[in-house]
């Protein structure tokens, strides 16, 4: 299911892959992973909401933005990017900081910005400003040893100006200081019950933040990031705020 918002046509393809086109610019966030993409995909459970995997090459993203060394797979980008697109990176991806076999950002054929936590760019037509993303230490999402899964200067989240409507993916984050503060028309926060802020939090910061729209991404695509959305939908619309699902 396309969700259509202002001018905008906002797409989930799984994981934390979002697809914003505008009448102008087509903007991909976080492209890829788990086989999403590729086809691969499988729920690990019965009845789990989420968009079916896909064999999914349209190269046609004029801007791809990627959070954080996690989210960073470079076949993702190439099967959304176009040949000309410009694809902006958290400065802190480092690839030996993964287990997984992945080409360096230098490595990627197109025009690659990077970008610190708090910065703010024009990339083709679509202004785009980071923002802080990572865990605090004294909550839920820590390690074993109490360091934060997601520490600060991991990443970043991103807002998108895309044809004058402001959309902002988080990243994967906490609830930190400066987020009710943003301006933002469409909300698309992670939900999972790891790593992230849960449910209960985004529904908060749906409300104090006050968006035109909520739309949920990066939950159920295995089981550490399982989450209610059917629930989360009846809290966040009990406050108030517009909010709508994309399982297909």
């Amino acid at each position: 299911m396309t969700v259509r918002h202002d001018d905008l046509s906002v797409d989930w393809l799984g994981y934390a892959t979002l697809r914003i086109e505008g009448d102008d610019s087509v903007v991909y966030v976080d492209p890829g992973r788990y086989g999403v993409l590729t086809g691969e995909w499988e729920p690990h459970a019965e009845g789990i909401r989420h968009p079916p995997a896909r064999d999914y090459e349209a190269k046609d993203g004029d801007v791809v933005c990627v959070t954080h060394v996690h989210h960073y797979d470079p076949d993702g980008i190439r099967r959304v990017a176009s040949d000309d697109a410009t694809v902006v990176l958290f400065e802190g991806i480092n690839v030996h900081d993964s287990d997984r076999d992945l080409d360096r950002p230098a490595d990627l054929d197109y025009d690659v910005v990077t970008v610190s936590m708090e910065d703010e760019l024009l990339a083709g037509d679509v202004p785009i400003w980071t923002v802080p993303a990572y865990n605090d230490p004294e909550g839920p999402n820590v390690n074993a040893d109490g360091t934060p899964v997601h520490p600060k200067g991991i990443g970043c989240g991103f807002l998108v100006d895309v044809d004058g409507t402001r959309v902002f993916w988080p990243g994967d984050s906490d609830v930190i200081p400066g987020h009710e503060e943003l301006d933002v028309s469409l909300f698309v926060p992670t939900i999972s019950k790891s790593f992230t802020m849960d449910r209960h939090d985004a529904a908060d910061l749906a409300e104090a933040m006050d968006p035109d729209l909520v739309l949920p991404i990066h939950y159920n695509t295995f089981e550490a990031l399982e989450s209610d959305s059917a629930a989360f939908v009846d809290d966040v619309a009990s406050r108030g705020v517009p909010v709508v699902l994309d399982e297909r």
